[in-house]
Parts: structure tokens; sequence; C-alpha cells
């Protein structure tokens, strides 16, 4: 994809309809009379006025298996493997990158039209590779079917408190994860003996009886590991029953597999180098781990400041989140998480960092002798890398597709004094004018501190901004 990280599941299942309409044709008495359609009215691109700030804060140093490449999945094979190279037939394949302590797991693969409609399996296997056994916590752990959580067009805004509002499997699962679920189907503890290997995830991705044969899965996982440990992602078509029916593969055929297989297939588009100066930009798919799980910001005037001073009236104040290469919007600033380890033909960063948790806390001041009414809202502008016209940009009417679909968790205390905690679902078009998150009234000389947390979710478009409003 060029320039714009956006789901191949969406222009699949949605790009194919988007025609270009310049009229039209009715035939009466065999003559031919054309009827031109009207022009359409010019977009209005609205300029939003205030300053765009680069968010405070880094991202933490924990590692991420982040298994998304390749993205559409036709030919069984490793995945992700960060196993070491010995006694496997084919080296490159094999990262050697042990996990210890706190790390994550992602992997968000889909599968279209296989031969003879196959049910495709996702298997994650970890190996303990040392003399005593190793503990795994799975702290909190999500795994959804697209089939279970299709790509459906909802409002912008839903409250989600009950987690039932989704559009996508990625952003179902890392929304429950924000809520700290672990799934019934992963138990709270997986011990790995000595030398010895265990199955984390062995999951079908099934086309068959469905109305289109497309589906996917999304898994996201926070873990802990007592020691050192290996993990790999890997894709295998179902196995036979002697009565001919399906079953999942069993541990030893994951393990061949592992040894002696290849990468799945096809591969992805190239990335574009780092340092490439012309050309269409190509983010590419992302196959290895990435550094950083969170992202925790006190968002105040300055690192000194204890508070963020509100904007004038009439005006705002957006931190960009999650930017990366070609759309920095002004800021200088790329918050794309790096790759400690990645195979040659995949992404050179995270770009998008799918399953980053945001932790933004804004501790607002109204330092002046009136009221103020302050909003928040998190929003999806054009994307631009330097600022073209000194201020993000919108438009109306929006662009047809979908660059966030997530759920947000908001904390605050309103204007009767109680304290919220809300689940919100966005469902929200590029350059889409919004409505507010969170609207208060701030009395004079004081204080309100709002805290916004979301975890970035897959087949969402950077970059988004965090506003803060004076109206």
């Amino acid at each position: 994809m060029t320039n714009k990280l956006a789901s191949p599941v969406f222009i699949l299942l949605f790009g194919l309809a988007i025609t270009q309409t310049v009229g039209c044709t009715t035939f009466k008495n065999s003559s031919a009379v054309v009827a031109q359609t009207s022009p359409k009215p010019a977009p209005q691109v609205i300029v939003q006025p205030g300053e765009v700030r680069a968010l405070l804060g880094k991202l933490d140093t924990i590692p991420v298996f982040n298994s998304n490449s390749p993205e559409w999945i036709k030919s069984e094979g490793i995945l992700l493997s960060t196993f070491p190279v010995n006694g496997k037939k084919v080296p490159a394949a094999h990262l050697n990158f042990p996990f210890q302590g706190r790390f994550d797991l992602f992997a968000h693969h889909y599968t279209h039209t296989p031969k003879d409609l196959q049910t495709l399996y996702m298997g994650v296997i970890l190996h303990n590779p040392s003399k005593k056994p190793v503990t795994i916590d799975i702290l909190q752990a999500a795994s959804y079917l697209m089939q279970d959580a299709p790509f459906v067009t909802l409002q912008p805004y839903l409250e989600n408190n009950d987690g039932k509002v989704y559009s996508g499997p990625g952003a179902r699962a890392v929304s429950d994860v924000l809520r700290g679920v672990r799934q019934a189907d992963f138990p709270a503890k997986l011990v790995i003996p000595s030398g010895g290997s265990r199955m984390l995830l062995n999951h079908s991705i099934p086309v068959r009886n469905l109305a289109k044969p497309v589906n996917g899965r999304s898994s996201f996982m926070r873990l802990r590991s007592s020691d050192k440990v290996y993990a790999a992602s890997m894709a295998m078509f179902a196995k036979k029953n002697a009565d001919g029916s399906d079953r999942a593969p069993t541990l030893s055929e994951w393990q061949g597999l592992l040894n002696n297989g290849s990468f799945a297939g096809p591969r992805d588009k190239t990335p574009t180098q780092p340092n490439a100066t012309s050309g269409s930009l190509i983010y590419g798919r992302v196959a290895g781990v990435s550094q950083g799980s969170q992202w925790q910001a006190n968002l105040v005037d300055n690192p000194k400041a204890k508070y963020l001073t509100i904007p004038e009236r009439g005006k705002g104040i957006s931190y960009a989140l999650d930017t990366l290469r070609g759309g920095r919007l002004g800021t200088e600033q790329i918050q794309t998480a790096k790759m400690l380890v990645r195979y040659p033909d995949t992404a050179y960063e995270a770009h998008g960092n799918y399953g980053v948790e945001y932790n933004l806390s804004l501790p607002l001041n109204n330092n002046t002798n009136q009221p103020q009414k302050v909003t928040v809202t998190l929003e999806t502008p054009l994307k631009e890398d330097k600022l073209s016209q000194g201020g993000v940009r919108f438009r109306k009417p929006s662009l047809d597709f979908p660059f966030f679909r997530g759920t947000v968790r908001l904390r605050y205390v309103d204007d009767q004094g109680k304290q919220k905690t809300r689940y919100v679902h966005l469902w929200h078009r590029t350059g889409q004018v919004l409505e507010p998150l969170v609207q208060f009234v701030l009395p004079p000389v004081s204080q309100r501190k709002v805290q916004v947390d979301v975890i970035y979710p897959p087949d969402s478009t950077p970059p988004q901004v965090l506003t803060v409003r004076t109206l």
C-alpha cells in the first residue's frame, strides 16, 4: 500500500463498490437521450485554528511479538519465528529472539478463497529452552474471527460500556484487552516443561459456508514469562480425520512445520527504505519484534508544568497521535515503534502501532476569571507531514474511507461532580468534522483532569489528534 495504512479487508469488501458517476443514459423509442448529472459542489476544507503539538512521553521498552505479514495467506508456512536457527531447514525464517518477563503478542491475518475452501489454522507455539519449567502468565487475551466481528458501518460515537459494539476483529480484540479481559479459552497460566513446547493458540479461520469465502483472525495478548521462551506464529490448513472431517493440527505437526517449513505466502509488498527521498512511500506489513507496548503521556504546558492551560476561546490545542513517516502533522515527531528484529522484506518500523496502548492524561487548567466551556475530541484530520495551511485540516463532506474504528476509555468528573468512566466506540472517516467526545464547563480559576486511554486498533489508519478546545 502506498502512503497510507489502509486495510486490504476494507478495500476488498467496500473499495470495489466505489465508482465515479459521470452521467446516465436512458433510451426511449430507440432514441438515446443523455442526462448529465449536476456537478457536485467542491468539498469545503476546514482548517482548525490552534496549535498542533508533539506528544509528550515515550514508548516503553516492552517487546511485542508482531505478526501481520503476510496479511493475506494463501499458502501455509511460517509467519513469524523468533526461534534460533539451529535444526531449522530454512534458517532465514527464524530471528533468534528470546522473550523473558513482560511481552505482548499481536497476530492479525486473513484468508480468501483457499483451494477447496480449506479451513486455515493459526498456530502460536512457545518453546522453553531452559533446564527447568517456565510459567507463562496470560494476563489478558482475546482472539476473534472476522465473521464474529465483521466490518460494519456505525455511527461516529456509540457508548460501549458492555463491549458489544465493534467493527472488525482487531478492534474487538484490543477493546477486550483494554477492559482487562482474558477470554475463557485461554488459561491464566501455561506451564512449559524443560526443553518442551506448548501451543498458545491453535484456532481456525474457516471460510466454508460463509456468504463470501473471506475470513480472518486477530489475536492480542499480554503475557509474562518466568524465564526465556521462543515464539512462532504459523499457518496450516486443517488436517483430516478418518471420516473426512477437519481437525486442528497437533503440537507435533506444528513443530514439524516450524522445523522443516518455509515462509507462508504470498509475500506482501517490499517496503520503501527509510532513507528514500523519492518515489511512492510503501510502509509494508510488520513481521518481527517491535519495541514498545504502552505510551504514557501527561499532557501539560511544558515538561515542568503541572497543568495544561486551556486555549483561548475559539481555538484548540491538538496533540498528534500515532505519527509516522509521511504523517507527522507538522510535529517532526515519529511515534512508530522500532523493530528489534524483522524479516528483510517486511516493514522497517511498526507503522500504525497496532496494539500499542496510549494513556493520555489532560490536567486542564482554567486560569481565567470566567467559566469556560471546554471539549475534548479524538479525531482524524486529513493526513499531512507538514501542515500546508497552518493547522490540521478537515473537510465537508468527509472522505468515505473509515480511518479509525475502535473503543476509547474516558475517565473524568462531570459538571455534577460525579466520577465518570465511559467506553465509547468511534467510527470515523478521514477528515470528518465531529461532535466532541467530552464537554463540560470549567469554573473560573479551576482544574479538572480528563484521562483518555486507547489501544490503537488494527485496521485503523494513522495519524489522529487529541484536541482540547475552548468554545
